[in-house]
């Protein structure tokens, strides 16, 4: 079909051309044939993914380096604001992951919603990755547009092994997102017991209060958890402290009618 003049760079309704298909379906003779051809390795589809990024979210290392090779555009973003690194941090690839770095890729470059590589990882839960990233250069102390950290993001997920990998290297156990809210108190407040037990092992603050005065003590009693209550009160969690609307961590338990709740929280009274 190209030595009858098919066009190379073609696409179908969504801006897929032969390039991102063969990529797609792995299909390394395909690929090598469009590349020699003059196959254009920038080309996007309508949601602005290029070529780079199907093989990166694949896990192609080989085709990765192909392209790169005919001059790939590193920082190619998605509709999404994503480059190949942050859709293979995404996906956990550090193969992919290293070979982007070693290209020159930046790993703190920030999506649409100034979510970087390591942020996206510690959202999947992908430690391997979240290592890497950080030993080529990943900065720990970067948020979003909500002000989260890599922390904050493993936290709110559950994702205990990044949140070790994290608190290994340094990170803020108590840096807080724009609403007030730590790590630990997103943690309690999904229900994620491992991830709050690594979190107090970090020297997490128990009793930092978010902007509305809640306390991970309260969330516990918010959300009903006897375990998390007991871990917390364990732990020096103070039920007398109140938030913003004078309610302490008992009342808000009697707002939830949870007897077992109440009654730790009332026993040393």
């Amino acid at each position: 079909m190209l030595d009858r003049g098919a066009d190379i760079n073609g696409f179908n309704s969504i801006g897929k051309t032969a390039l991102m298909m063969a990529i797609e379906s792995d299909s390394m003779d395909a690929t090598v044939l469009l590349l020699a051809r003059g196959a254009n390795v920038n080309a996007r589809t309508e949601a602005g993914c290029t070529a780079l990024g199907f093989a990166a979210e694949n896990g192609l290392s080989a085709m990765t380096a192909m392209l790169l090779e005919r001059g790939a555009d590193l920082y190619a973003r998605n509709d999404a604001g994503r480059d190949a690194m942050t859709i293979s941090a995404r996906y956990g690839l550090t193969d992919v992951v290293e070979q982007l770095v070693y290209k020159g890729a930046d790993p703190n470059l920030g999506d649409k919603d100034g979510r970087t590589a390591l942020m996206h990882t510690a959202e999947k839960g992908y430690p391997e990755t979240a290592s890497l990233l950080i030993k080529r250069g990943a900065n720990i102390k970067l948020r979003d547009k909500y002000g989260s950290t890599a922390l904050i993001v493993a936290a709110d997920k559950g994702n205990a092994r990044v949140i070790n990998v994290l608190l290994n290297n340094g990170a803020d156990v108590n840096a807080t997102d724009k609403d007030g809210a730590t790590a630990l108190i997103w943690a309690v407040g999904q229900d994620h017991i491992t991830a709050v037990a690594r979190l107090i092992r970090g020297k997490a603050d128990i009793n930092k209060k978010d902007a509305g005065g809640i306390t991970a003590l309260m969330e516990a009693a918010s959300i009903r958890s006897i375990e998390l209550v007991k871990l917390l009160l364990n732990n020096g969690a103070d039920p007398s402290i109140k938030n913003k609307n004078g309610l302490t961590a008992v009342d808000i338990a009697k707002k939830k009618r949870n007897k077992h709740v109440i009654d730790l929280l009332t026993s040393d009274n």
